[in-house]
């Protein structure tokens, strides 16, 4: 009896420990475009190991989204990444203009390819290996501005190289791919997922969604009806890069090169904790070019949940006794399609503003090029004219946002001397501050209607707005100490970076303005 009440004594004196061991790999899985409600609309026609096994077997936050109204992917990936907001970050998109010498600049490109030089906040891969130097920190994805913010300054970062649709990075990560990266980029291996027509996954009649453009049904009783009405194809690549991002070859692509980090990086190999991250960029030129509501959107999150169901069995395979936490997001949604329904394009010609405002500025304060330029949902003045002329800045930026609200499908315009000087506690304009960085952000910045887009040719649907469709995003942690529960309240995107931090034994990121998830750290 006294020695099982002895043993009894040791398992609760070693229990705390044991609650409190790490991971040993945490797995961040970023698909582009992927709106929160995606995950339920879709899915009956899931399989048993991909997206359910996430979503029933995983902590689902079911009101996760941005706080933000610059939701493009930089912007988003960067918020993700630090736990801090765009006004802290400093990540407004993937270019801007300088004010002191009037020329545009872009977010990640450097003297020897993309570089994260213009980056401000140290993202979660910085901070871990910073704070932990054994432990391994890898990114990939299709683009490599998703790579670049995703990784900041820490650990290996690869891309896929348009030219030869290899693998690729620069000396801001390593000097050289590894051996077995170099061997698949000769073999050309990414151009083996590519298939010479992209046909459905599954039977024709298994689709909620309505119209097709480029893709084929396979064999059915609908699609041969259907075929009679096969509209004009919509994208034709120029190449196998563009061929690639816009088939769900490309997200198989981006996982497998996951499955070779892991491989060669030996990554959860050990007990000092390891991170992995990934973004699926394919998944959001897919929904820009053919839409939300369309069967290629749908096919691709089918393929989508069979790639991540093969993949999933490789990680927790890999990872002794399956210490691994797999956390699933998205860096935001999209917008419905401009021409869904044959209605007119809800889309905002910003060349054409540009011109207007600039003739409207030629009236008030006579000829010059008072436009530098249209970026990010804002409007760059030309700061050095306005002095010359003797005129008030905030002056002249509150007559142009005054004079936006006249445009159509414009639904709110703030000038930045009102986001630097005023504090805006609810409603839109706190979502417009939240993305306002002062040394980066334009003179005025524009909120458009829900629904409508900037104009872009071969864009149907876009991100980039305050609305759900476009903040809210789907939140999943899973595997190890995780379980199965979904959570209601509202989340903000500012607690993954924290949380993570709090799983890897480390500090979360210097600017991060969220808290750790309780859920999951408790």
């Amino acid at each position: 009896m006294k020695k099982q009440i002895t043993a009894l004594f040791l398992l609760l004196l070693t229990a705390p420990c044991a609650l409190a061991a790490q991971p040993r790999l945490i797995v961040q899985i970023v698909v582009g475009s992927m709106r929160a409600e995606d995950l339920d609309r879709y899915a009956a026609n899931f399989g048993e190991g991909g997206l359910r096994r996430l979503t029933e077997g995983g902590t689902l936050y079911a009101d996760a989204g941005y706080d933000c109204q610059q939701t493009v992917t930089p912007v988003s990936l960067a918020t993700l990444v630090t736990g801090a907001q765009p006004s802290t970050h400093g990540v407004i998109g993937t270019r801007w203009m300088d004010y002191v010498q009037n020329k545009p600049v872009s977010l990640v490109e450097g003297k020897k390819g993309p570089s994260p030089d213009l980056l401000i906040a140290p993202t979660l891969s910085e901070e871990l290996l910073r704070q932990s130097p054994d432990s391994r920190a890898v990114t990939v994805a299709a683009e490599p501005v998703s790579a670049v913010v995703t990784a900041g300054r820490g650990g290996m970062a690869f891309w896929l190289d348009e030219e030869h649709c290899g693998w690729t990075t620069s000396p801001s990560y390593a000097e050289e791919l590894p051996d077995p990266v170099r061997h698949s980029n000769r073999e050309r291996f990414n151009l083996s997922y590519l298939q010479p027509q992209w046909q459905t996954l599954l039977p024709a009649d298994k689709y909620r969604n309505s119209y097709r453009n480029d893709i084929a049904f396979s064999s059915s009783k609908r699609a041969r009806r259907e075929e009679r009405e096969t509209p004009a194809p919509l994208f034709r690549a120029e190449n196998d890069y563009a061929r690639l991002l816009h088939t769900p070859a490309g997200n198989t692509a981006v996982l497998g090169m996951a499955k070779q980090a892991i491989a060669e990086y030996k990554l959860g190999a050990d007990a000092v904790p390891d991170l992995l991250n990934v973004c699926l960029d394919a998944s959001r030129r897919i929904q820009e070019v053919y839409g939300p509501e369309s069967i290629e959107a749908e096919d691709m999150y089918y393929r989508l949940d069979r790639d991540l169901a093969d993949f999933l069995t490789f990680v927790f395979a890999q990872v002794k006794n399956g210490e691994a936490v797999v956390v699933f997001t998205s860096d935001h949604g999209t917008s419905p399609s401009c021409d869904r329904a044959g209605a007119e394009a809800d889309t905002f010609n910003e060349r054409q503003f540009e011109v207007l405002v600039n003739s409207f500025l030629n009236v008030r304060y006579g000829t010059g090029d008072w436009v530098l330029d249209y970026e990010n949902k804002s409007l760059y003045l030309n700061h050095n004219l306005i002095y010359e002329r003797g005129l008030d800045l905030a002056d002249v930026q509150n007559e142009v946002a005054i004079f936006a609200m006249q445009f159509r499908g414009v639904s709110h315009a703030l000038s930045a001397t009102a986001m630097r000087t005023s504090y805006f506690g609810s409603g839109y304009a706190r979502k417009m501050q939240n993305s306002f960085y002062p040394r980066r952000s334009g003179d005025v910045a524009l909120n458009l209607m829900p629904g409508w887009i900037e104009q872009r040719d071969g864009c149907r649907s876009a991100s980039g707005s305050m609305y759900g469709y476009d903040t809210d995003v789907p939140l999943i942690f899973y595997g190890f100490r995780t379980g199965p529960q979904r959570i209601a309240r509202r989340v903000e995107m500012t607690a993954v970076a924290p949380t993570l931090a709090r799983l890897l034994g480390i500090r979360k990121p210097a600017a991060a303005e969220g808290g750790p998830l309780a859920e999951i750290v408790e």
